[in-house]
């Protein structure tokens, strides 16, 4: 199974109840306690890009990079209306190549959670890369524990024309959460059935740490005074040093 394909055209509809102005509101917080300029961001992992177009729509230039296409199809339709669209990439995560520099990057909603643990050294080598010497990287995660309560439990969510079921199940060897998730979805009279799988692993707070210091940023810091702290939410930000280390 794929994730993120059948899902995509349903997903704002599945998650109406994000307060993304929220999350815009926290990043431009991070932004003036840094200081300095900050025009030019990417959301990494954007999805259908809510957040690329809210922020669109306050001033900022945005890039917007992920690796569905039908995630980026929804995007694409929803920043048209901006006076300056994003720019919209379909790239993995371990594979960003932006043509240079942002001012500071971010990646929302769980999406640091779908990368495995393996591929988040080269994540954070080619965040160092392309975010500006003294800009910012800020993620939020799921804390591990709370993606642990997840095992077994069955979740229902349904609207007019769509029926979305999905399980969560934790395998504590590969020390992640699988989504089995089959969508229904109204066709006339008929009801037509897909499938897809989701992954999200739980990492270590203190290991992703440690992984952004190697990478090279510093002043790394956890916070949970957050959007959606009290759901197992918390963010961690980290500034791209002015001189390279060594």
């Amino acid at each position: 199974m794929s994730s993120y394909g059948d899902l995509a055209a349903w997903y704002d509809q599945l998650t109406g109840d994000v307060d993304y102005a929220a999350f815009a509101d926290f990043y431009e917080e991070s932004f003036r306690r840094n200081g300095g300029e900050f025009h030019l961001l990417l959301d990494l992992c954007c999805g259908t890009g809510t957040l690329a177009a809210l922020l669109g729509g306050r001033g900022y230039e945005m890039i917007g990079v992920d690796a569905s296409i039908d995630m980026l199809m929804q995007a694409q339709e929803k920043g048209a209306a901006l006076p300056v669209p994003p720019l919209f990439l379909c790239q993995r995560a371990e594979e960003l190549d932006l043509y240079g520099t942002v001012d500071a990057a971010f990646c929302s909603l769980d999406g640091m959670n779908y990368l495995p643990p393996e591929d988040l050294p080269e994540v954070f080598r080619r965040l160092h890369l392309f975010i500006r010497p003294g800009g910012l990287l800020i993620f939020d995660i799921r804390e591990p524990e709370w993606l642990k309560t997840l095992d077994g439990q069955i979740f229902l969510d349904e609207n007019d024309d769509l029926l979305c079921l999905w399980r969560a199940s934790y395998d504590p060897e590969e020390n992640a959460v699988t989504y089995g998730m089959d969508l229904f979805e109204r066709q006339g009279e008929l009801w037509s059935r897909s499938g897809e799988e989701h992954i999200e692993y739980a990492h270590e707070p203190e290991a992703l740490l440690r992984l952004l210091a190697e990478a090279g940023f510093q002043a790394c810091t956890l916070r949970r005074d957050c959007p959606q702290g009290d759901a197992g939410r918390l963010f961690i930000t980290a500034t791209r040093g002015e001189q390279e280390n060594g």
